[in-house]
Parts: C-alpha cells; sequence; structure tokens
C-alpha cells in the first residue's frame, strides 16, 4: 500500500473525524474566551497557544488532504469551505487586515463540514432556494402593498412610523415579529384610528401565521427530501453490492462444477 493510500485511509476514518472535531470546538471555545479581558490577563498565553495550535492541526489536515486528493479536493465544496477558512486565519493581523481577527471565529463553522448530519441541513436548505424564493418574492409584494397602504393611511398622524415607504417598510416588518407589535404600535395607531385593526390584523394573520409558516414548511419538505434520496442512495449502493456478492457466488459454483475432482469427473 502507498503512502497517499495509508494517508487516505486515515483521512476518511472515524476517529480522524471525531479528533478534528474535537479541535474545532476548543478552538471555538477558546475564541470565545479571548473576548473575556479577565481570562486573558490570567490565561492568555495558554488561550493564544491553543488557538496557534489549532491552526497547525487545521492546516496539516488541508495539507495531507490536498496531497492525497490532488486537484480533487478542490471538486469538493466542503473542501473548498474548509480551505477558506482556515484561510482566513493565516492572514496577519496587521491594521490593514484586523478585521479579518473578528473574523477568526467563522472556524467554528468548520463543524458543518465535518458533522455528516449538519452537511445534511445545510444541504436541505440548498435545495429548498427555488422554493424559498417563491415565498420571499410572495412576502415582498406583501409587503410592499401594505408598506404602501400603511403610509397612505396613517402616515399624517404618525410619521415616525408610517411617514414614509421605508419607515413603513421597517413599521410592518416590527409588527410581523410580534415584537411589541401591540402597545408600541397598533393601540397607538387606534387611539387615532379606531378601525387600523381591520388593516394589521389581516396583516398579521397573513405574514406571521401563513407566509413564515409556509416558509418553514419549504424548508423542512426540502431537507426531508434529501435525506430520503440520500437514505435511496445508500440502498441503492447496498444492493449494487448484493447483486455484486450473488455474481461472484454464481461465478464461484460455476468454476467449481467445471474443476474435475480426483477421478476425472468434474464436480
Amino acid at each position: 500500500m502507498s503512502l497517499r493510500d495509508r494517508l487516505r485511509a486515515i483521512l476518511e476514518t472515524r476517529s480522524f473525524e471525531h479528533a478534528i472535531t474535537a479541535v474545532i470546538v476548543i478552538n471555538a471555545i477558546g475564541l470565545g474566551l479571548e473576548t473575556s479581558p479577565a481570562v486573558m490577563a490570567r490565561f492568555g498565553p495558554l488561550v493564544t497557544t491553543l488557538d496557534r495550535v489549532a491552526i497547525a492541526i487545521f492546516v496539516v489536515e488541508l495539507a495531507l488532504k490536498l496531497f492525497v486528493y490532488r486537484w480533487r479536493f478542490f471538486a469538493n465544496g466542503w473542501n473548498v469551505f474548509d480551505f477558506v477558512i482556515v484561510s482566513v486565519a493565516l492572514v496577519p493581523a496587521s491594521q490593514q487586515f484586523s478585521v479579518l481577527r473578528a473574523l477568526r471565529i467563522l472556524r467554528a463553522l468548520r463543524l458543518v463540514s465535518v458533522v455528516p448530519s449538519m452537511r445534511k441541513v445545510i444541504v436541505g436548505l440548498f435545495s429548498a432556494i427555488p422554493s424559498i424564493g417563491t415565498v420571499i418574492v410572495m412576502l415582498v409584494l406583501l409587503f410592499y402593498i401594505s408598506a404602501v397602504m400603511a403610509t397612505k393611511l396613517f402616515g399624517g398622524a404618525f410619521p415616525e412610523w408610517f411617514g414614509s415607504l421605508g419607515a413603513s417598510l421597517y413599521s410592518l416588518f416590527q409588527i410581523m415579529t410580534l415584537e411589541s407589535w401591540s402597545m408600541g404600535i397598533v393601540r397607538p395607531v387606534m387611539e387615532v384610528y379606531p378601525h387600523a385593526w381591520m388593516f394589521f390584523v389581516p396583516f398579521i394573520l397573513l405574514t406571521s401565521f401563513i407566509v413564515l409558516n409556509l416558509f418553514i414548511g419549504v424548508i423542512v419538505n426540502a431537507m426531508s427530501e434529501a435525506t430520503s434520496e440520500e437514505a435511496h442512495d445508500e440502498r441503492e449502493e447496498i444492493l449494487r453490492e448484493l447483486r455484486l456478492m450473488k455474481q461472484e457466488l454464481v461465478a464461484l459454483r460455476k468454476e467449481r462444477r467445471e474443476v474435475p475432482d480426483a477421478s476425472g469427473e468434474k464436480g
């Protein structure tokens, strides 16, 4: 077995995957501790050392994968994702690139690429993008129509909330999230316009309880389809292996029948 084959066998083991996951978790905790002045004053050198060790492990891991898979490494989107995340950590933390120090916590996102269950979630989200786009267009259209109506109906008495199209859009977004929508916006408006509930209640029902739930339903359905497709692929792979085993057994039986025994007769 060549060196590349041995390294490939190591990289594809569960133990190696679990070890990298543990390093990512420890590194993410260390980056969180860096935000505490008290912790850094007491354990600063240890936290910094752990961070450098983690970066070194990530670099070695990627170097091994590049050596093993060569250009096929970049054919896998998750490998490219890991490569970009680790590369950000290697940019010098000078004044010009100081903002990148805050992006080091993105290394925690590597958990998405190394944990299979998380990868399924991301695959499901991406497969749901076409349907999500349709729902988003519906939501944007509903918001635009409602904002124009709210500006014309309530803009004169409440310019801070509905004085312009932008202000109306933001106020309606707050209402959709159900954040202080009643006492903060709707009830004051109803003191001036008693029938304003006829506008706000249908808006909340349409956005918060129908369109957003439809949005969630599309994502859940896409994730379910992605999981079912993966399970189907696994079943097909098992069936393919069983067919190969059957063919090998048939071939062995055929060879056994054709091989003559000690008396010169075929078995």
